[in-house]
């Protein structure tokens, strides 16, 4: 399973990255990774708010537009299984350039689907693309980003997927204007564009390096150590100061060492069986409360409030907005008040409030406007609690398996949470009746409440710290080894 420890060496990587004042490269970082989750934003959106147009494009019915949103979901859960442990197997670097290459092409795809068939593969594959990216992207940017920011740092980052939603509103709004683009093309256009836009992620990701802390824990400490040097050289230029020592950071003593699915395994069950549980539940209620909502969005601002599928984009402008400041605002007390309390907090309160609202809507009270500012303040709250759910899965397990760790509880509580979910939100807006759909909405309040009563018993204090005091890296030698 591991060679031998006459094999170990000593390490200061992990040190040294952590020590790193705030630079050029970790804007680079958060622009060249971060834009993940706009494309996943962009992507979930335009399905969203194009489903009408969608529908009567292809001739789907409201239930094939809710099917269309599990297979996205599947494909993606899918990817993560695969291209997770590939990540911790080849490298974080290289597995982010191919899961951006499978949605480029996917999402293409997309806009010259023919039938209901064809549209939900190209969905599928392009929620593989997308999947894949969640392990890598996550692990590269909890590995390079310093302790003291990691937190905030990672909730803004999931945070961005709401640029992406806006993005895919204001495009909406462009394409189903008739006076602007043809309508049978206004949709399908919409995909191709997005799919370009990849091009330029694939363009900037070229200029970031392989995780040091991966290639440190896979035998080739002195390929960490030249990329190590680089970073550092690069920001003592940019920032004009030298950086402290690097000979009085504290070390690891590491030998080099294959994992295997026993590894992980073990590692999940028996040493670390609250956290399994714990990140099981924060993902999988999270997916479906966001699952269930938001790919059934436009469905219920035209079905019950007769809002124009050429008019959604407005709507979903403020919920996007809403989304996308909460992590941003909130983010910085994940690091300081701490995780437990945030996300105990921030889980507690969108799932008292979905439940509010659902019952509101039942009884007729909302109107189209009031219905998305209480969507709005709903998921202000549950868009840093979801964000915070990757942060801790991502540093609650050792740096071997983080990505495919992470990709795991992404693709088993997505699977939990949100492969039904937009199948059942969209069968219960086919009934037409708002009592039917109210219990969709206390289903995924009621679980966001759970949620947060295992994060006050399960939660990690984990902020400030570094990722190996947080898990210890599987590879590391004990002092008392023989």
């Amino acid at each position: 399973m591991g060679a031998c420890v006459s094999q170990a060496f000593t390490t200061n990587i992990p040190a040294r990255l952590d020590r790193l004042p705030w630079s050029r490269f970790h804007w680079l970082v958060v622009a060249a990774l971060g834009v993940t989750w706009i494309l996943d934003g962009l992507e979930v959106t335009l399905v969203g708010s194009l489903s009408p147009a969608i529908s009567q494009g292809l001739g789907l019915t409201t239930t094939q537009i809710g099917l269309t949103g599990s297979a996205y979901i599947l494909g993606a859960v899918l990817g993560a299984l695969v291209f997770g442990r590939l990540t911790d197997t080849f490298g974080r670097r290289r597995l982010f350039t191919i899961t951006v290459g499978v949605y480029l092409l996917a999402t293409i795809a997309t806009g010259f689907a023919w039938d209901f068939w064809s549209f939900m593969l190209f969905r599928f594959l392009t929620g593989a693309g997308i999947g894949g990216e969640y392990g890598a992207v996550n692990s590269a940017i909890q590995e390079l980003i310093p302790a003291r920011r990691r937190g905030y740092t990672d909730l803004a980052i999931n945070g961005s997927f709401w640029v992406g939603a806006a993005l895919g509103a204001a495009g909406s709004l462009v394409v189903l204007n008739p006076e602007v683009v043809d309508q049978a093309w206004g949709w399908r256009l919409a995909f191709i564009i997005g799919g370009l836009l990849a091009l330029i992620v694939i363009f900037i990701r070229r200029y970031i390096p392989e995780s040091p802390r991966w290639l440190m824990t896979h035998g080739k400490p002195e390929e960490a150590l030249a990329i190590m040097e680089a970073i550092e050289a690069s920001i003592e230029r940019s920032t004009g100061k030298p950086l402290s020592p690097a000979s009085e950071l504290p070390t690891l003593r590491l030998r080099p060492m294959r994992t295997s699915w026993f590894d992980i395994a073990k590692s999940l069950v028996v040493q670390h069986p609250k956290r399994t549980t714990l990140g099981l539940v924060l993902m999988a209620t999270q997916a479906f409360c966001y699952n269930a909502i938001f790919f059934t969005y436009a469905l219920i601002l035209t079905k019950f409030y007769d809002v124009p599928g050429s008019a959604i984009g407005w709507f979903i402008l403020p919920f996007a907005a809403g989304n996308f400041m909460g992590p941003l605002l909130l983010g910085h007390f994940f690091d300081s008040i701490g995780r437990k309390p945030m996300i105990a907090l921030t889980y507690g309160l969108a799932g008292v409030l979905l439940c509010l609202t659902g019952w509101m809507f039942s009884e007729g009270m909302l109107t189209a406007t009031t219905q998305t500012a209480a969507w709005t303040v709903i998921f202000f709250f549950a868009s840093a609690g979801a964000s915070a759910a990757y942060l801790t899965v991502g540093e609650s397990f050792p740096l071997e398996i983080r990505a495919v760790t992470i990709s795991l509880f992404y693709a088993f509580g997505t699977l939990l949470g949100g492969v039904g979910g937009p199948a059942l939100f969209g069968a219960l807006i086919d009934t037409g009746e708002r009592s039917q759909i109210l219990w969709g909405y206390l289903l995924g309040g009621g679980l966001m409440i759970v949620a947060a009563v295992v994060e006050l018993f399960l939660g990690v204090a984990a902020e400030r710290k570094p990722l190996e005091e947080v898990a210890p890296p599987l590879s590391q030698v004990l002092d008392d080894a023989p």
